[in-house]
């Protein structure tokens, strides 16, 4: 599966837990980070989303896989994939990557499916067609 998108991150203190490695579910945290940088590099500001179009995406559903653990001052780096879009939703593979030199290490396999809702109910909305465009776009890329 190739990557569409990376982002690197470097492992702080606050990130790991008593035995040193990063805390599990900070590669949610890291993840999540990496989704949004993805959707500005594609022109999109999830707060302008919110106002422009009164709607904004919600995680529906996680599954990480652990693979090896990062530590303290390990340089990551952490990839997006759309695997599936539907009208109200998109379905990613991500992975976090330990950087060592020219060698990398895959520590950490998530699926995440972010639902687009409405700001007032947070109901299933559509997600908007200039949105859906930009994701089109940058995932041909």
């Amino acid at each position: 599966m190739q990557s569409n998108f990376t982002w690197t991150i470097r492992v702080y203190y606050e990130d790991t837990d008593a035995g040193g490695v990063v805390f599990y579910a900070n590669y949610l945290k890291f993840f999540e980070r990496a989704r949004t940088e993805w959707l500005r590099s594609a022109g999109i500001n999830q707060h302008s989303m919110t106002e422009t179009h009164g709607v904004m995406f919600v995680v529906k559903s996680t599954a990480v896989d652990y693979h090896a653990p990062a530590k303290l001052d390990n340089e990551l780096k952490l990839t997006v994939v759309v695997e599936k879009m539907g009208r109200a939703s998109v379905q990613f593979v991500q992975q976090a990557w330990r950087i060592n030199g020219d060698s990398e290490e895959l520590l950490a396999t998530g699926r995440i499916k972010v639902g687009c809702v409405d700001t007032l109910g947070f109901r299933p909305s559509e997600i908007p067609q200039e949105v859906l465009q930009s994701i089109r776009t940058i995932e041909s890329t």
